[in-house]
């Protein structure tokens, strides 16, 4: 098992723990990037301040490329493809979800005494044993489904309509505004207990339904489907400024670690931007899987730090167990490493590991970066061959290297196979239209 152990922390003295996540947004579409994109440039202040009054993590990935198996990896800590979860639930699945065999990081830090809540979207499973309220959530406001409409809509179905647990809400505001103001919901209702709360925007996904007083601030901004990305982008940073606010005017800011990032690689289909990174969405290339990440806790993690190595998604289980002063039971199978000490500057290095992505199963893409190399082999394309890039030299994945470099394929593909001799056959096959 990877990490140190914790320092053990009074159940009084238990931090809360809070999770931002964007939905499909761009790599460079954020203002505490360095290459952010210049039209992007001012329009995420609040978002930006977390990296400001903490570290920006210039090399965090997801474990997944799409919006349910990043979600899995992420919910339980462990490769998602472990349990069969390489690809979106088809909409309407009912026959189940992520398997009821795993267990949730929200269930484990329950048992340590937090109050648990789930905000925004799910995209886990639609039957009532696979929903948020089963799986580890004290409260669930949100939807079931991995998109739907920001505004109010009629005859909604029931995976789409906002539920409070289970109980349908009325359609009635901006989604993007209900995401935040149930998030200031639950942390009012639960501000003298340490809780564990995971907001799960919709913005950026499609459909891009902006404000129209939005759209009027961004008038000149051109083409079209890029004005309405950043409209959404301004909903998203004004909810996650709530967020903050609602922390501070409660005097929680020096008791809570926060997270933002972003659930997969920038749709830019829908007007991301993933410069300098190759892909999007769906892809394994940098584009699909590589993200935004930031991390404050005022007092434990140096404001304007950067962490420079790789990290992954998997990782935010054990460290939240970690700032609780827990290590996680060996039993549990976590992937993820504990990264607190490197963040807090009480250790100079991560250990060593490589990082892993599959889709599709063992016909779709596999992908391994191992140090500064990244393999990825594109097995569904006839004739394909493993590809070979240098990400220090190289983000944009535009030299391929394999020619020159075949102990390295060699050694990498070898680690491939042991690693994915571990994993399970998709439940779920290829998707026909990406949600």
């Amino acid at each position: 098992m990877f990490g140190c152990v914790a320092v053990q922390v009074e159940a009084e003295e238990l931090p809360n723990l809070v999770v931002l996540m964007s939905d499909d947004a761009g790599y460079a579409d954020f203002g505490f990037q360095p290459l952010v994109a210049d039209d992007y440039r001012s329009l995420t202040p609040r978002i930006d301040s977390i990296a400001k009054q903490g570290c920006r993590l210039s090399n965090a990935y997801m474990s997944g490329a799409v919006c349910s198996p990043s979600r899995a990896g992420f919910m339980t800590g462990r490769y998602q493809q472990r349990f069969g979860h390489d690809n979106n639930i088809p909409p309407g699945y009912m026959k189940g979800g992520l398997p009821l065999t795993e267990t949730f990081m929200a269930k484990r830090l329950g048992d340590l005494g937090y109050k648990t809540g789930l905000i925004g979207k799910w995209h886990l499973g639609y039957p009532e044993d696979y929903q948020p309220n089963q799986r580890g959530f004290d409260y669930f406001y949100g939807c079931l489904q991995g998109s739907r409409k920001y505004f109010p809509i009629e005859n909604v179905s029931p995976h789409r309509v906002f539920l409070e647990n289970t109980t349908p809400t009325e359609e009635a505001g901006y989604i993007t505004d209900r995401i935040g103001d149930g998030a200031c919901r639950f942390i009012e209702a639960n501000k003298s207990n340490p809780f564990f709360l995971f907001v799960s925007f919709t913005a950026t996904h499609g459909p891009l339904d902006v404000k129209e007083e939005h759209l009027k601030k961004l008038a000149n901004m051109k083409p079209n489907k890029r004005k309405k990305n950043a409209g959404l982008m301004v909903s998203l940073d004004e909810n996650v400024g709530k967020i903050l606010d609602q922390l501070d005017v409660l005097g929680l800011t020096e008791k809570t670690l926060v997270v933002f990032t972003n659930d997969n690689g920038g749709q830019t289909q829908s007007g991301a931007n993933n410069h300098p990174l190759r892909g999007r969405k769906g892809q394994l290339w940098e584009g699909g899987v590589r993200v935004p990440m930031a991390i404050q806790w005022p007092g434990h993690i140096p404001a304007g730090s950067v962490f420079e190595e790789p990290v992954i998604s998997l990782d935010l289980f054990p460290t939240f167990l970690a700032a609780a002063g827990k290590a996680p039971d060996a039993a549990w199978n976590l992937d993820g490493i504990n990264l607190l000490d490197c963040l807090c500057g009480k250790a100079e290095a991560l250990p060593e590991r490589d990082l892993y992505w599959r889709r599709q199963g063992s016909a779709g893409s596999i992908a391994i970066r191992h140090g500064d190399w990244k393999m990825i082999h594109q097995r569904k394309l006839a004739g394909a061959q493993p590809e070979l890039y240098h990400l220090q030299n190289d983000p944009s994945e535009a030299v391929d290297l394999a020619a020159e470099n075949p102990e390295i394929v060699a050694q990498l593909s070898e680690k491939v196979t042991a690693w994915e001799a571990e994993l399970s056959e998709p439940i779920w096959g290829p998707l026909k239209r990406r949600k």
